[in-house]
């Protein structure tokens, strides 16, 4: 994207403003106007709704966007928002790319334009529009340094003084020893996640406060026999938070309410059908009657919003954040807040460790935690493999833990019934108990900010004044102010970015405006083409820049199944974009026939295979022959589900939170999120040196756990971006795939696979698969766009939305 109507920077948009003829007053008279701002396919800001007029609405916001498209105008479009249905288009006015690619001011009154290309009778809009190239942006690509001061456009500021604790899967093996060497002769010392969280609940002596999309009172999290804490063992988290509760400690636990949760009638009475596996319906009745104190928190819509944008956001979008927030010992009598954040619900399926075992453990660890989302009529009667879970979380201590209180407080206020809210525990009035933690840095401490993807229909404190609300870091858009600070992060994380990034995800789409087809899909966040974009300038200045994406071999469901094949397709899109941007970076630079789009980026997903031992379980029945489940458990091999979100820059910042690289997660008004974006400011890339904190210290776990435990000479691996490291890596993923689709079962021998695609010099994808499908299964590796037909054509852009 550098040609000349190519917007890749930062657009600032001011003091919108409109004037309408006397002609539509009768026509316009009880509408709601509001005005947005269109580059290409992509709608990039929307101001609040605003009700006519006779001597013109006005919406007087600023903005201030990130962009990366390319058109030859930018265009403002007056919409008038429908009650019952989706808004209209009033006129439109276009302004020339040339204009503001000078970087200058662009202020004025613009004509509008019916759609027909028509100009309307004096009518008009006023706009004052500026772009500032990516250049020019003082985030460009220049790391991280001590004077980082966070992300500006948050509502939470970055905190000093912070301790941070990274965690991979829920839990570690004695046998996992990863020896990594960081800064000063210190060794990398891997934590147990599940262990911790279930020590710290222990210890808790006046609040514990729980949030998930998913929470299964029946898990046990202490399980392995070789660490069993003593009272631990076949302790369940409902038992664990009731006996809390007994003691005294205020237990509030708020699940999402899955509206999939569906009553039906048996003869014992009514029962539910939890279609998502949350287990909220399951969870509320286990507390029911009990002092833990459990709301099932629905995703509410603002009562402004049209009734359909309404029902598609309470239908068909999510509670995902996934917090532990509780009290400590701090010393001396008094307490500290430590708050629990990342991708990992504390739910079934979660527990595993590195060796993401298919058939073993399980008659002990997972008997009662068997699962496997993508067969039909899975069950550990009919045996493995089980749904390997690869996971990503941590722990904060310091003011930012108290930012992680702070969001379940403004949610349990927001959407708890009244009764319930005075349950909380108001710690800011107890200093003597929880004295207001120190900012002060340390040799080891960290600088963290909390970031969220929420609304005002979600939480509290978010002002009702749309300047206000830009002042905080806050986005009003038809009425509706949300924060969309995880998008923010990202984008100025790879921005920043020197040498390398390292991504683990369960969901990679994004940047529809630039895909080859479906531009209009809505999956229009800017995580995938700001990296493509990122890669091709450092080729072109002839830098050495590399990109790791790990995400699953397919998301979990049914791989045949139209809504996992509907991702596929947006993943492939996505992934077409990205190479044929890096593809004609080389071009340009001259380098074809010397590098290749994958000596820059590459995907990989997690498979194991395991070669069948003495003394596994055998189960009583067996798959149905010739099934997925059938082939799978016959070549005994199953890809390692990735859920992290993860992503790391150049071993010296880290983001770590609930939320998927996908539209639904990043928006900002969709699913709600919570992550947080940390790093060590004694652990820097500098003159002296490469960064060797904890943040590179995780980076080299997490790739010990993938791959390197196999590996004789691991020196290689130091420094991700150098050309022999990224060859390196993907020819040991290709080892393994060979060993993971050969007639043989063995043991693989790592879990690092290539997703499975072949990228030509050109850019162009083409299947890994010589059938073109996922071993063991008739699914398509490149999916396919669901298109519902008649009469279910009004749902195509609700599967749209349900899958982006």
């Amino acid at each position: 994207m550098c040609g000349k109507d190519s917007f890749h920077g930062v657009v600032m948009a001011l003091q919108a403003a409109e004037s309408v003829q006397e002609a539509f007053k009768d026509k316009l008279a009880h509408t709601r106007l509001f005005a947005a701002v269109e580059i290409g396919a992509a709608t990039v800001v929307r101001t609040r709704m605003a009700e006519f007029q006779p001597d013109n609405p006005k919406w007087n916001q600023s903005f201030r966007v990130y962009c990366a498209y390319t058109s030859p105008y930018v265009e403002i479009s007056v919409r008038n928002q429908l009650q019952v249905a989706l808004a209209m288009a009033v006129g439109r006015a276009k302004i020339p790319a040339s204009q503001l690619l000078t970087g200058e001011p662009v202020e004025g009154w613009f004509d509008l334009f019916h759609d027909d290309g028509l100009k309307m009778h004096n009518a008009q809009v006023h706009a004052v529009l500026k772009f500032t190239p990516v250049t020019g942006d003082p985030c460009w690509d220049v790391g991280i340094s001590s004077g980082f001061g966070g992300l500006s456009n948050a509502f939470f500021p970055l905190r000093t003084g912070c301790e941070v604790t990274l965690y991979q899967d829920a839990h570690k093996s004695n046998q996992f020893r990863p020896a990594i060497q960081l800064a000063g002769g210190k060794d990398y010392q891997p934590a147990r996640l599940w262990e911790d969280i279930y020590n710290a609940m222990v210890e808790a002596k006046h609040f514990i406060y729980v949030t998930g999309w998913s929470v299964n009172v029946h898990i046990e999290l202490v399980r392995d026999p070789e660490r069993m804490i003593p009272g631990a063992e076949a302790v369940t988290l409902g038992e664990l938070l009731k006996r809390k509760a007994e003691e005294g400690v205020t237990v509030l636990v708020m699940p999402w309410n899955d509206r999939t949760s569906l009553p039906i009638l048996e003869d014992v009475g009514m029962q539910f059908v939890d279609l998502m596996k949350t287990h909220d319906e399951e969870t509320f009745k286990f507390f029911k009657g009990t002092k833990v104190k459990c709301f099932r928190c629905s995703r509410n819509a603002d009562p402004s919003l049209a009734f359909v944008q309404n029902g598609e956001l309470q239908l068909m979008f999510s509670h995902h954040q996934k917090t532990v927030s509780l009290d400590a010992p701090s010393g001396d009598g008094a307490r500290k807040v430590v708050s629990f954040v990342g991708g990992i619900d504390l739910s079934d399926g979660r527990y595993d460790d590195e060796n993401h075992t298919l058939f073993g453990n399980l008659s002990t660890t997972y008997l009662n935690d068997f699962l496997q989302g993508n067969f039909k009529n899975a069950d550990l009667h009919r045996g493995g493999p089980r749904e390997p879970w690869h996971d990503v979380h941590s722990k904060l201590e310091g003011q930012a833990a108290w930012d992680v209180l702070t969001n379940f407080e403004q949610r349990w206020i927001k959407q708890a019934p009244k009764e319930l809210t005075n349950y909380l525990v108001n710690v800011r009035e107890r200093p003597q108990i929880f004295p207001i933690p120190s900012d002060s840095a340390t040799a080891e401490s960290w600088n963290v900010q909390v970031f969220r993807s929420i609304d005002d229909a979600s939480a509290i404190g978010f002002p009702p004044e749309p300047s206000q609300a830009d002042k905080m870091g806050l986005v009003t858009e038809q009425n509706v102010t949300f924060e969309q600070s995880i998008h923010s992060s990202y984008v100025e994380g790879i921005r920043r970015a020197k040498r390398f990034i390292y991504i683990e995800n369960q969901y990679f789409f994004g940047s529809c405006a630039s895909w080859g087809e479906h531009q209009n899909c809505g999956c229009s966040n800017l995580i995938p083409i700001e990296i493509a974009l990122k890669i091709a300038s450092k080729i072109r200045n002839g830098e050495r820049f590399a990109v790791y994406i790990v995400t699953p071999m397919w998301p979990e469901g049914i791989p045949e199944g139209s809504t996992v094949q509907a991702i596929l397709h947006w993943n492939r899109l996505t992934m077409e974009m990205m190479y044929s941007i890096v593809a004609k970076a080389i071009e340009d630079k001259g380098l074809v026939g010397k590098v290749n789009p994958g000596d820059y980026l590459n995907f990989f997903c997690l498979g194991n295979r395991e070669a069948k031992k003495p003394g596994e379980y055998v189960p009583p029945k067996s798959p149905a022959h010739g099934t997925d489940y059938w082939r799978a458990q016959t070549n005994r091999r199953f890809l390692i589900y990735v859920h992290s979100k993860l992503m790391i820059v150049d071993d010296e910042y880290v983001i770590v939170g609930s939320a998927n690289l996908n539209q639904r997660s990043l928006a900002g008004d969709r699913d709600s999120e919570i992550a947080h974006g940390s790093y060590q400011p004694a652990h820097l890339n500098g003159s002296d040196g490469r960064a060797r904190g904890d943040v590179h210290g995780f980076r080299m776990s997490l790739w010990y756990e993938h791959f390197m435990s196999y590996c004789a000479d691991t020196s290689i691996f130091l420094d991700p971006e150098n050309l022999e490291c990224v060859r390196t890596v993907r020819r040991f993923a290709e080892e393994l795939w060979s060993k993971y689709v050969g007639e043989e079962v063995v043991d693989l021998g790592g879990h690092l696979l290539p997703f499975p695609v072949m990228v030509s010099e050109a850019g162009t994808l083409s299947d890994l698969p010589k059938d073109g499908r996922f071993p063991d299964t008739n699914a398509s590796v490149k999916g396919k766009r669901w298109v519902p037909t008649p009469p279910l054509t009004f749902t195509s852009r609700v599967t749209d939305l349900l899958t982006t």
